[in-house]
């Protein structure tokens, strides 16, 4: 009786924190335009209604939080946190697997850890979903995946096992020994066909032998298996490629195997910017204020709104650096891309709705609309004013970050 009894004041423990209201002042659902003296009413980790405080009734056992302006919960459209720490130590980098150049069949939900505290610095600036995976330092790093920012183990944090394949046709990272690694982009670009070619072959060898008794199938591969989930379409192929030479190699080996491409960084995608819209891949673009040298020299603060201009879909990234602190953070890159010709609503989507739809999960999270994850970022003031905080975060109806101020 005693077990009944603690069991029922658990549920209804949970009960109660499931059952929230979120009032703002202004609130953007990025489903039209901002609502201003907003509420949000969430039930059971979903958003139950959306609209202005004058029209939805908060019922009297609900739970209220306030903020000056309330967003969806950000995305990250591409990152390795969970991947990289926030130590930069050997124990907390497991980002880039060095022991060969092409390793597709490495994923990231076996080495992310939920539990890192880089994870929990995002998600205080508002941060609630991220597409992480390894760092772009090989040819071929392995396989991206997407999360919550909450949670302490994968199984509590994953939304998408596997996402997309985490390709590089840039210069490999100098950690590999240079005399035993292919440098030039010929080579890199010849390797990545052999190895579609070979997954083509591999497909047709697993369908011959499930259509014929007399045939043996071959042995399973799991390089072989993540190749061929790139040609059926089941993985995008995010390519990381800063010069405009690399995107054009990019897009030509996705139009011969018919592939799903992301281009990713994209330092230079102002130079070829019809040939990208003519091809109708989006971009997940490089974080706005990454450093110019190098393969990326040509950046520009003004790349995000030239891809808007041109109607090319795109969402600005924290992405990966070799220094601390390897990651950055999408709030504040989206903010200067805003100052530098892209505008505040479209800088705010860039960091919620289009990511969502880039990445497949637009019916779950990236706006505030009835049936979504309740995930949402609350903010004491205009969220890319420098001085204004992130002063609680929601993740599926569950406040995991609050600031009293």
């Amino acid at each position: 009786m005693k077990k009944l009894l603690l069991l029922s004041m658990l549920l209804l423990a949970a009960s109660a924190e499931a059952q929230l209201a979120v009032r703002g002042e202004v609130v953007h659902t990025m489903t039209g335009p901002a609502i201003t003296d907003g509420v949000v009413l969430i039930q059971d980790g979903r958003i139950k209604a959306v609209g202005p405080a004058s029209q939805i009734r908060v019922p009297d056992d609900y739970r209220v939080l306030r903020a000056a302006v309330v967003t969806p919960g950000l995305i990250d459209v591409h990152a390795t946190v969970g991947l990289t720490g926030i130590f930069n130590s050997r124990h907390d980098q497991d980002h880039l697997e060095t022991s060969a150049p092409i390793q597709p069949e490495l994923r990231a939900l076996d080495a992310y850890n939920p539990q890192e505290p880089l994870v929990a610095w995002v998600r205080s600036f508002g941060v609630t979903t991220l597409h992480t995976g390894p760092s772009p330092g090989a040819p071929v790093s392995g396989q991206t995946m997407i999360v919550k920012t909450r949670g302490s183990t994968v199984a509590e944090a994953v939304v998408q096992e596997t996402t997309a394949l985490a390709v590089a046709l840039t210069p490999p990272s100098d950690i590999f020994d240079q005399s035993e690694m292919f440098t030039t982009r010929a080579k890199t670009v010849a390797l990545l066909r052999q190895d579609l070619i070979r997954a083509r072959e591999y497909r047709a060898e697993l369908a011959a032998a499930a259509d014929d008794d007399d045939l043996t199938a071959p042995d399973r591969d799991l390089h072989l298996e993540t190749m061929t989930a790139v040609l059926d379409g089941d993985l995008a192929l995010m390519v990381t490629a800063h010069r405009a030479r690399d995107m054009v190699n990019a897009l030509r080996l996705a139009d011969e195997f018919g592939l799903r491409l992301w281009l990713d960084g994209a330092a230079e995608a102002h130079q070829i910017l019809p040939l990208i819209r003519q091809a109708g891949v989006p971009v997940l673009l490089h974080a706005t204020m990454m450093r110019s040298f190098g393969e990326t020299e040509n950046t520009s603060m003004e790349t995000a709104a030239l891809l808007r201009e041109a109607g090319i879909p795109f969402g600005i990234q924290s992405g990966y650096e070799a220094y601390v602190p390897k990651v950055r953070v999408v709030l504040l890159e989206a903010a200067v891309a805003a100052a530098h010709g892209l505008g505040f609503e479209a800088a705010l989507a860039s960091i919620t709705s289009e990511p969502a739809r880039i990445l497949g999960i637009a019916d779950r999270v990236g706006s505030l609309a009835k049936g979504l994850d309740a995930d949402l970022a609350l903010y004491d003031g205009d969220p890319f004013e420098y001085t204004s905080h992130c002063v609680g975060v929601v993740i599926e109806g569950e406040i995991v970050s609050e600031v009293v101020r």
